[in-house]
């Protein structure tokens, strides 16, 4: 809104000025009063498009791999020095790091996304060398062009700073957190400083879980209200308004009789977690019938979570980890991949290859999709683990590879054969209960 932004010697930069608001226009009006008839008012189609896809919040989720009872918490960072990914007050480097240690796997999936600018201000190669350690413990990187609204309908929570998907995230009804703010940057009377006025801030000194979990309980969907009336004086009409503004400039009619449109949010492709790093597992056995086993997962946790209701402990590491020397350590060894993989199944093969290769795993887990995978225990159970669809027929989930951790709890360490009668078993993770099938195998 101001004249080194618009004008080149004295004159407007732009043939037409496309604000979403009138408030917008005030501003320009005051900042730069000789751009202020090139101004037109044709409301905000990215915002637009975000409404028009909240009906389908729950595709979005399934996308990243989120289930029932799982929190999806976005990181975003706009392109400055006090943003969350800026150097000012170096936010980021402590907190993924934090994220991945406080928060149980199973319970919250964490995603990021970064403006396009710090991808082409520092390269992917070094952007994605940054963030290497948090995305093998389940990190997400979301597409900055592509897939962020998609990612902001499904987030549970968003963590971020000044830009402009914080800001369209509160007027979507999410709750925000901010971990930065440089509010001297920006023009007070916007409603991007408004924003950060009103939304509660990150504390560094305090759990990240419990004020998550706070900001995401108490969040009233209308809070931010006032802000997303100032997103837009037409919502639902910028595609109509942009058009006419257009064909205007060409100096040409519209169409008859064809509406303006814009293209729906397409469905991301389907990105589970992916975790390579080692996974620090919580459990606690239940006597009950089936058997219940409540398990808390932690990646690349440096240290030994703290977790009261916990009796037992256990390491699972994937296969495919960084440091191979750590599968020596692994009570349990995981295996993502098609159950017809040539190169490692079927997954009697591979279980059973891995025991002997590895004399002190108990357990060793082959996940062939959402929701089953294969395990083969030291006692030499091979078992097919299923978990029950929900509700709706929709397959769970949970990472399988839980599951398999509540195996290896059930059995003692994967020493223990099962009986006969030992067909079912109940793992919980937070308060999600997940119902699974243990199935008897030959081999």
């Amino acid at each position: 809104m101001s004249p080194e932004w618009l004008l080149h010697d004295g004159r407007p930069l732009a043939a037409a000025t496309v604000l979403s608001h009138p408030e917008q226009l005030e501003r320009l009006r005051a900042g730069c009063p000789q751009a202020a008839p090139t101004a037109v008012l044709a409301g905000d189609p990215c915002y637009d498009r975000i409404l028009d896809a909240l009906p389908h919040r729950g595709r979005f989720r399934r996308a990243l791999g989120v289930g029932p009872g799982q929190r999806l918490v976005l990181l975003d960072s706009t392109w400055s020095t006090g943003s969350l990914f800026g150097d000012d007050d170096d936010v980021l480097p402590w907190l993924l790091p934090r994220l991945t240690a406080e928060l149980p796997a199973d319970e919250y999936r964490v995603a990021a996304v970064l403006h396009p600018n710090i991808w082409h201000g520092h390269g992917s190669g070094q952007v994605r060398a940054w963030l290497a350690r948090a995305r093998r413990a389940g990190l997400a990187l979301v597409d900055p062009l592509g897939g962020w609204r998609q990612a902001l309908v499904a987030a549970d929570c968003v963590l971020g700073d000044h830009g402009s998907v914080a800001y369209y995230a509160a007027a979507a009804g999410r709750p925000v957190l901010l971990g930065a703010f440089p509010a001297a940057d920006l023009d007070p009377r916007s409603p991007v400083a408004e924003l950060g006025r009103m939304a509660p801030r990150l504390r560094p000194g305090d759990g990240l879980r419990a004020q998550i979990d706070r900001a995401v309980d108490t969040h009233d969907p209308h809070q931010y209200a006032e802000l997303a009336a100032q997103t837009t004086s037409a919502p639902g009409r910028s595609a109509e308004l942009l058009r006419s503004t257009f064909y205007r400039l060409m100096d040409l009619p519209e169409p008859p009789h064809t509406p303006a449109l814009l293209d729906p949010l397409p469905l991301p492709a389907y990105e589970p977690a992916e975790r390579t790093a080692p996974i620090r597992v919580l459990t606690r056995l239940h006597p009950a019938a089936p058997p219940e086993v409540t398990v808390a997962r932690y990646a690349d946790t440096p240290y030994e979570p703290e977790d009261p209701w916990a009796e037992a402990a256990h390491t699972a590491i994937p296969e495919d980890t960084r440091d191979s020397g750590l599968l020596t350590l692994a009570d349990v060894i995981v295996r993502t991949a098609p159950e017809d993989d040539p190169r490692l199944g079927p997954p009697a093969a591979w279980t059973a290859e891995v025991l002997a290769r590895h004399p002190h795993c108990g357990l060793a887990a082959y996940v062939t999709g959402p929701g089953r995978c294969t395990v083969r225990t030291r006692a030499g159970d091979l078992l097919r683990l299923t978990a029950a669809p929900g509700p709706d027929g929709r397959p769970d989930l949970c990472d399988p590879a839980a599951y398999a951790s509540a195996v290896y709890a059930w059995t003692g360490g994967g020493g223990k054969a099962l009986g006969e009668g030992d067909g079912e078993l109940v793992v919980l993770t937070g308060r999600t209960r997940h119902r699974v099938a243990v199935e008897r195998l030959a081999g």
